[in-house]
């Protein structure tokens, strides 16, 4: 069996009755929403630091791209023409 250890958090009134609504529809304990909302979130902040120090770890060693030329290729991306409006 896992460890499991209590956690207690105030969350704003119209959170907690979001919360409700959503362990109501889901069929879920409010505990399992919580769990896997934090779990997401936790992971997509592992990521996204992880991501952080590989884009410094390029800058310290020079692998970047000077400003024109990512200007240069956001204005190829159109192929040099000009935008239509729909009517």
């Amino acid at each position: 069996m896992m460890d499991t250890r209590v956690i207690t958090a105030h969350l704003p009134a119209e959170l907690a009755e979001k919360l409700d609504g959503l362990s109501e529809r889901l069929d879920r304990p409010r505990g399992w929403i919580v769990k896997e909302a934090l779990a997401s979130y936790i992971s997509l902040e592992e990521k996204r630091h992880r991501l952080t120090l590989e884009a410094l770890e390029d800058v310290d060693a020079g692998r970047t791209v000077e400003h024109a030329q990512v200007e240069a290729w956001a204005q190829g991306l159109s192929g040099g023409t000009k935008r239509r409006t729909h009517r």
